[in-house]
């Protein structure tokens, strides 16, 4: 055998083993504020195991209705602590999977780079007509506003300006798209991982007028990859994912 040969036949061998045996595709069911988080770490996670994952973005409460409904997911990343802590009362989650992977932040954000300012005061002005809030029955952030805009004294007189959006996600599409000229958002969605902010003013709201948004990850009991499902929630507490959690804004 010539030492070119060997040499190759090393190099295959040393692959097998640092390869998994079987790669599996996780399904993830992710809350939309962590969206972008999520596609990074997803990266990261399939280069370094080989698994695949594939990832379904939405509001934390449409997912609990479609478990509860047989949908396929191997793993949620709720925006919230007591739907994963539901699906484990109910049977529908592996308890020893539980865990917080990040406690979000919220922020009052538009895509006017002038009318936001650094204290909140706008909520109390007549310079806009909407504000982008997501459903507080589907999305914590949603309830997250509703208790800064109730801290604030603030419920009753902006109610006739509210957007109801479906999640986290929609809402700030909302403000994007100028449908609204207000809303509140997620931190991580409006920072990027590079340090920078998203082109517009914000308010981050002071974490005493609303609960924490304590988000939990938990693998389901239907999963047909547990094996890699937990693999990826374990994942989630690496250098490499709490790097990229806290570059999103994340705690």
């Amino acid at each position: 055998m010539t030492p070119t040969l060997r040499r190759a036949l090393c190099a295959l061998v040393l692959a097998a083993f640092a390869w998994p045996a079987r790669a599996d595709q996780v399904q993830v069911a992710v809350a939309a504020n962590f969206a972008g988080a999520a596609q990074k770490i997803a990266a990261q996670f399939e280069h370094d195991t080989g698994h695949a994952v594939k990832l379904s973005v939405g509001a934390t409460g449409k997912f609990y209705a479609q478990i509860e409904a047989g949908a396929p997911f191997d793993v949620l990343l709720a925006a919230d602590q007591s739907t994963p802590a539901r699906l484990v009362a109910e049977g529908q989650a592996v308890p020893a999977t539980l865990r917080t992977y990040a406690v979000g932040r919220l922020v009052l954000w538009s895509a006017d780079p002038a009318l936001v300012d650094a204290r909140g005061e706008v909520l109390k002005s007549g310079r806009w007509k909407h504000l982008s809030v997501a459903d507080a029955k589907l999305a914590p952030y949603g309830q997250a506003a509703r208790q800064t805009l109730a801290a604030l004294g603030l419920t009753g007189a902006v109610q006739p300006r509210l957007v109801t959006a479906e999640s986290i996600g929609q809402a700030l599409q909302f403000v994007q798209s100028g449908n609204a000229e207000l809303g509140f958002v997620a931190l991580g969605q409006v920072q990027p991982p590079d340090g920078s902010r998203v082109p517009g003013s914000m308010w981050l709201v002071p974490d005493n007028l609303y609960a924490p948004i304590r988000q939990d990850a938990v693998v389901l009991a239907a999963s047909k990859a547990s094996h890699a499902a937990t693999q990826f929630v374990d994942y989630l507490a690496s250098d490499k994912a709490r790097a990229v959690i806290q570059a999103y804004g994340y705690r």
